[in-house]
């Protein structure tokens, strides 16, 4: 399972924000308090969930609970597994490059993954080649389907696009072997933990839709499967 041999759970700006908005700032404490190893953020998604946020007033509140989080310690940045942020920055390039190459319509190709993203997926490509273990934790559907499903994710893209798509096909290599968790999974976790205080029987369902409904890419059919789990 998530908790049990990785060194460090990176954390995209979609799953933070997903749990962010449903103030379940208290249930990454507890997570973090029973995991043996790391939560990281880079700098550019640091930027995305703490640094513009706020400057912005409608979001200001979450990233300063977020900055907290990062304050005391509960995330941490790449430094604290001695990776720098140049060589993030440099694999970043690359991946953005591969990434928003690999599919094509015409001769224009299809733009599918944003900075932040890209340098998680950077942070988790440079600790894997140190033989650090490490999982994404990522809400955002089209990075964890290029990953794990790049031709259903084709077949998405063409009905989202009304267009014929074509891919580099060669370019899927690069992203299979990334791991991926959810939002929706890390609060199971929190639920089966006890780190969930609420003693409701509908407790976990009701995480799990808040989840959904707040930003995480999940079926219903997956969310009655996490619950069978419970």
């Amino acid at each position: 399972m998530i908790f049990k041999s990785n060194n460090a759970i990176i954390f995209d700006s979609s799953t933070l924000i997903s749990l962010s908005m449903n103030n379940l700032f208290e249930e990454i404490r507890g997570l973090k308090k029973i995991f043996r190893g790391k939560f990281l953020i880079t700098k550019e998604v640091k930027s995305e969930i703490i640094d513009k946020p706020l400057n912005i007033k409608r979001f200001e509140l979450e990233a300063i609970r977020l900055k907290q989080l990062l304050d005391e310690g509960i995330l941490e940045m790449p430094s604290a597994v001695g990776v720098n942020d140049r060589d993030i920055s440099n694999a970043t390039r690359d991946i953005l490059e591969i990434a928003n190459k690999t599919f094509y319509s015409g001769n224009k190709d299809i733009h599918l993954i944003d900075l932040g993203e890209a340098s998680a997926l950077a942070l988790s490509k440079i600790m894997t080649e140190k033989d650090m273990n490490n999982i994404l934790a990522v809400d955002e559907r089209t990075t964890r389907m290029l990953a794990e499903k790049p031709e259903s994710l084709r077949k998405i893209m063409e009905g989202k696009l009304h267009t014929k798509i074509k891919t580099k096909e060669q370019n899927y290599v690069f992203f299979k072997n990334f791991r991926f968790v959810r939002s929706t999974e890390l609060i199971y976790v929190a639920y089966k933990k006890g780190i969930v205080k609420s003693k409701d029987k509908n407790i976990l369902d009701a995480l799990l839709y808040a989840l959904k409904f707040k930003g995480t890419a999940i079926s219903d059919e997956e969310i009655n499967e996490i619950k069978k789990m419970g």
